[in-house]
C-alpha cells in the first residue's frame, strides 16, 4: 500500500510534518556551515536542503547567515507559560482551569495588563504540565503515580520471590445465616505466575488465615500442590495480619526473607495485584450476587435478587478456578505456556519441609504447658482427646493451634521439640445446639439494635425549615397557651397516692383567729400585732 499523498493528509498530519521539518532545519544549517568553512558550499547544496525541508532557498540563506554570527536560527516569540504561582492556583482550585483563568483575569484587571485567554491557558497547561502533574494537582499523589512507568524485575527462578495479599471478593454469599463478602488470602510465585496456596474466610482475615495459606503453599503432597516448597523471599504490605508475631515466627524460622513494602505502593507487588484484578474480572464477576454488576437505575443492580451461593459452594468454585488457572491460563510472556507448565519446566530444586516441622512453626503456641489427665487435655475450658494419649496420663505437654480454628490442636512434648500428635474436641456440640446458640445471639442483637434506634429517635431533635435568616427553631416549639394547658393537665393527673388517706378539703374560709395547719409558723412579733 502506497503512503498517502499530500492531498490525502489531514491537517494534523501536515502540522506534524512541518514540525519535523523545522526540527531538521538546525542540523541541515550546521552541515551547510561546515561546507562553507571548507569552501565547498554551492548553490546546489542550498537548493537541495530547501527542497528537502520544504522551505524557500532564501530561508536557508538567512539561517546560514545567523549561524555564522552565532545567532539563534529561529526567532522565538514570547509565549504564555505555566509558572509556580499558576501551579499553586491549580492545586488550590483542584485542577479547575476555568477557575484559575478567572483568578488570573482579576489579577490582570488590578494591574491594567492584558488578560490571557482561556484557550491560551488550556494550551499552556497541555504543553507545560505532564498528565501526572495535572492528575496530582486534581486528585493527589496516588493519582499522579498512576502515570509513572515502572521497571520490571529481572527473571529469577521458581520459589525465588512470592507475593501475598488479602482480597475481599465482591460477591455476597450465605455464611452463618447472613450475607457476607468473603476474604481470600493467597500467595503467588512471581516467576511462574503460579498460585501457590490460598485460604478463604467469611469474615475479615486474621493471622490464622495467613498461616493456613502458608501451609497450603509449602506443602505439595496429598490434597496440596502440585507446587510447593519454601520461598527465598516474600513481599507483603504493612497489614497487621501479615506483620503479626505468629507470621514473622513462621517465616523467620524457615530463613525466609520478608520484604515489608511502604504503604500505598501497589506497584511494588504487581504480580499479586494483577492476580487480584484477574480474579475479579474472570471469576468473581461471573458469580451470582456480584456487587459491582450493571446498574438498572440509581439504586438497583442487575441480578441483586438472584439466590446467593453458600460459603461452601463459593469455596468449591474458587478452588476449581484456581486449579483451572494454574493448568490452562496461557501466558504470552512465556511463549504461551501455562503457569503449571512453566513451573514444571524450571529445574531449580525445591526447599521442602516435612509436615511435622510445619506443625511446629505454622501454628500459634500456648504460653503454658498442659497435663494429660483422665479426660484428655484441658485447653480453653475444652477437653481434647486422641488415641495416642493412651498410657500418657500425667505427661506435661505443649500445645500449638491454628487461631480461630480450635476444633483440633497439635500436641508436642513439654520441651516443644517432639511432635506427639493431634487431638480433637471430646464433646462437640451438635448442629442443632449450635444453631440454637446462633439464633439466641441474633435475637439479642436485634433487640439491642431496636432499643438503640428508639433511644436515638428520642435524642434526635428536628428543626423547622427556614426561608429567611433567623435562629433555628425546633418542630416541638409550642405557644404559651399550649404550655399552660399541658401543665394543667399534668397537675390534675397527679396520683392520689400523694395525699393522705383521711384528707378532707376545707369548704369555708377559716377565721383569722384559727390556727390553720400546714402554714408557715408566724413570728411572735407578727402574732402580737
Amino acid at each position: 500500500m502506497e503512503p498517502p499523498g499530500p492531498d490525502h493528509l489531514t491537517s494534523e498530519d501536515l502540522a506534524r510534518r512541518r514540525q519535523a521539518r523545522r526540527e531538521l532545519l538546525g542540523p541541515a544549517v550546521r552541515v551547510l556551515l561546515e561546507l562553507s568553512k571548507r569552501g565547498e558550499l554551492t548553490t546546489a547544496h542550498i537548493r537541495l536542503s530547501a527542497d528537502t525541508l520544504g522551505v524557500h532557498p532564501r530561508t536557508v540563506w538567512r539561517n546560514l547567515a545567523r549561524a555564522r554570527l552565532d545567532e539563534p536560527l529561529q526567532r522565538g516569540r514570547e509565549r504564555f507559560e505555566i509558572t509556580d504561582d499558576i501551579r499553586v492556583l491549580m492545586a488550590y482550585y483542584r485542577g479547575n482551569i476555568k477557575r484559575v483563568h478567572e483568578e488570573l483575569t482579576k489579577d490582570t484587571a488590578k494591574t491594567g495588563s492584558t488578560p490571557v485567554s482561556l484557550s491560551t491557558l488550556h494550551r499552556a497547561v497541555r504543553r507545560d504540565l505532564t498528565p501526572g502533574d495535572l492528575a496530582g494537582l486534581r486528585a493527589g499523589l496516588p493519582a499522579s503515580r498512576g502515570h509513572d512507568p515502572h521497571l520490571r524485575r529481572p527473571p529469577t527462578a521458581r520459589n525465588e520471590e512470592w507475593e501475598g495479599d488479602h482480597k475481599q471478593a465482591p460477591v455476597l454469599v450465605w455464611a452463618d445465616d447472613r450475607l457476607v463478602k468473603p476474604w481470600v488470602t493467597w500467595f503467588c510465585d512471581c516467576h511462574t505466575g503460579m498460585i501457590m496456596g490460598w485460604a478463604v474466610t467469611p469474615h475479615f482475615p486474621h493471622r490464622g488465615s495467613v498461616l493456613a495459606a502458608l501451609r497450603s503453599c509449602i506443602l505439595h503432597g496429598g490434597t496440596y500442590g502440585p507446587a510447593g516448597g519454601l520461598p527465598t523471599r516474600v513481599r507483603i504490605d504493612r497489614g497487621k495480619d501479615f506483620l503479626s508475631n505468629a507470621v514473622q515466627e513462621a517465616l523467620g524460622a524457615f530463613a525466609v526473607q520478608v520484604d515489608v513494602l511502604p504503604p500505598y505502593t501497589p506497584h511494588l507487588k504487581g504480580s499479586i495485584e494483577n492476580l487480584n484484578r484477574a480474579a475479579t474480572s474472570r471469576f468473581f464477576s461471573t458469580l451470582p450476587r456480584y456487587t459491582h454488576a450493571q446498574k438498572l437505575d440509581t439504586r438497583r443492580r442487575s441480578g441483586e435478587k438472584d439466590p446467593a451461593l453458600t460459603f461452601e459452594g463459593f469455596t468449591d468454585l474458587f478452588a476449581t478456578w484456581v486449579t483451572t488457572r494454574n493448568a490452562e491460563h496461557q501466558m504470552a510472556d512465556h511463549g504461551g505456556l501455562t503457569p503449571l507448565q512453566w513451573w514444571n519446566s524450571d529445574p531449580t530444586p525445591l526447599r521442602e519441609m516435612p509436615a511435622q516441622d510445619l506443625h511446629a512453626f505454622l501454628l500459634e503456641g500456648d504460653r503454658s504447658t498442659r497435663v494429660i489427665h483422665g479426660h484428655g487435655i484441658r485447653f480453653k475450658n475444652r477437653d481434647y482427646m486422641a488415641g495416642w494419649m493412651t498410657g500418657r496420663s500425667g505427661t506435661r505437654v505443649h500445645i500449638r493451634f491454628q487461631p480461630h480454628q480450635l476444633e483440633e490442636i497439635h500436641v508436642f512434648a513439654a520441651d516443644g521439640r517432639r511432635y506427639l500428635g493431634a487431638a480433637h474436641l471430646a464433646d462437640q456440640a451438635s448442629e442443632e445446639q449450635i444453631d440454637e446458640v446462633y439464633r439466641a445471639r441474633a435475637e439479642r442483637a436485634r433487640r439491642l439494635r431496636r432499643d438503640m434506634r428508639r433511644a436515638e429517635a428520642l435524642r434526635r431533635r428536628r428543626f423547622k425549615p427556614a426561608t429567611t435568616a433567623g435562629p433555628a427553631r425546633t418542630t416541638e416549639a409550642m405557644t404559651r397557651k399550649q404550655a399552660a394547658g399541658e401543665l394543667r393537665g399534668l397537675r390534675s393527673a397527679r396520683p392520689a397516692d400523694d395525699l393522705p388517706a383521711d384528707y378532707m378539703p376545707r369548704r369555708v374560709t377559716p377565721s383569722s383567729r384559727w390556727a390553720v395547719p400546714g402554714t408557715a409558723a408566724s413570728s411572735p412579733a407578727e402574732e402580737h400585732t
